[in-house]
């Protein structure tokens, strides 16, 4: 990869991104936490105090396992059972993302972890809809800007796949982009969610699934061969499939050559990985390995709360242990940038004429 200058943190910031991997309710403010359950009378937070509640979520998720990452979910899903907290949520985090420099994110959720109070699936999809438009307004009128879409998931562990697909395509005009499936991978195969996606195909609707983060090479495979999708969620765990002899000479499986020959594209989130055991460390992860290959590796945040980051500092600690310079982080924009679940023309607009020419002056 590049030896050029090595971007930092501050620089990275202001530069045009694309993020398809991130989570709505593993993105909270923690300010936003501690105000909601006080108006919604959620009362079972470890703390009320912002900044310990901050640590505690990454402290938390530090695991090194996946089903343990996932409980901390329980806190933001807890106090996001309203449609005023769904809209907020939404809202802040096109926010967030847009002064993060961020300007496409396709952003996911399972719209049945929000039905616990009266609120129906329908409901939850339109108040976290009218949250992004708000949002995007509120970039706007600061002179930024921001295109959102919205990923629907469905829970693998759950039965309702099939009905999270429906919904998915019904509100396919109306700003959601995609479907998922999400929750531990171990013992719930992708295959149980097989009529959805028979569905999703048969109606031209865009999926990705969760696989090859916590689970290995059966669930990508699985993914990919018996269930169609377009792009990996994580995907980290093909470098399983990968063999590097001591000569420095490296050989593809067979399942990892399909997947770099298809361009299936991987949605990488290196510091999420560490804290769920896929990596031992960001200097470790195979992301380097992989982008020398050239895999479609994608770079994403999954949970900045969890993993108290943005989209910057996820390339900022790739850039310091990889060496990544800017060609690297356009590279990697503009793979996440083509692998978008929105239409054609929008996709080579954004590459053309505002990823390229920022690049264009730092290259």
């Amino acid at each position: 990869m590049s030896t050029r200058t090595v971007p930092t943190l501050e620089s990275l910031r202001p530069a045009p991104k694309v993020l398809l991997h991130d989570h709505l309710d593993g993105g909270l403010r923690p300010r936003t936490v501690v105000e909601l359950a006080e108006s919604t009378g959620y009362q079972g937070l470890p703390t009320t105090d912002v900044d310990e509640l901050a640590h505690w979520f990454r402290d938390a998720a530090d695991s090194g396992s996946l089903e343990s990452y996932l409980q901390t979910f329980a806190h933001t899903c807890g106090v996001m059972q309203t449609e005023e907290a769904l809209m907020r949520v939404a809202a802040e985090c096109a926010e967030d993302l847009a002064a993060d420099g961020v300007v496409y994110a396709e952003v996911r959720y399972a719209p049945e972890l929000f039905t616990e109070g009266d609120l129906s699936l329908d409901t939850v999809i339109q108040a976290v809809q009218a949250g992004f438009t708000e949002g995007e307004r509120r970039v706007a009128a600061r002179g930024q800007r921001i295109r959102t879409g919205t990923l629907l998931c469905a829970m693998r562990q759950h039965a309702r796949a099939l009905e999270i697909a429906e919904l998915a395509v019904r509100y396919r005009d109306a700003g959601v982009v995609g479907f998922d499936i999400a929750g531990p991978e171990a013992g719930f195969p992708p295959t149980r969610n097989l009529d959805a996606f028979e569905y999703l195909r048969t109606s031209n609707a865009h999926f990705t699934i969760h696989a090859g983060e916590a689970f290995g090479l059966a669930s990508i495979w699985e993914a990919i061969q018996h269930c169609g999708a377009e792009r990996l969620g994580h995907g980290v765990r093909i470098v399983d499939d990968v063999k590097s002899a001591a000569d420095g000479q490296v050989q593809l499986g067979r399942l990892a050559a399909y997947v770099r020959d298809r361009r299936i594209p991987l949605e990488v989130c290196p510091s999420s990985n560490v804290q769920t055991g896929a990596a031992r460390s960001i200097a470790e992860h195979p992301i380097g390995l992989l982008a020398n290959l050239r895999f479609r590796v994608t770079v994403n945040t999954d949970n900045r709360l969890m993993s108290g980051c943005t989209l910057s500092s996820e390339f900022a600690a790739l850039a310091e242990a990889f060496g990544f310079g800017w060609p690297e982080v356009q590279w990697f924009t503009i793979n996440a940038m083509k692998s978008a679940f929105i239409d054609f023309d929008e996709r080579l607009d954004l590459i053309n004429n505002v990823i390229k020419p920022w690049y264009a002056q730092r290259t």
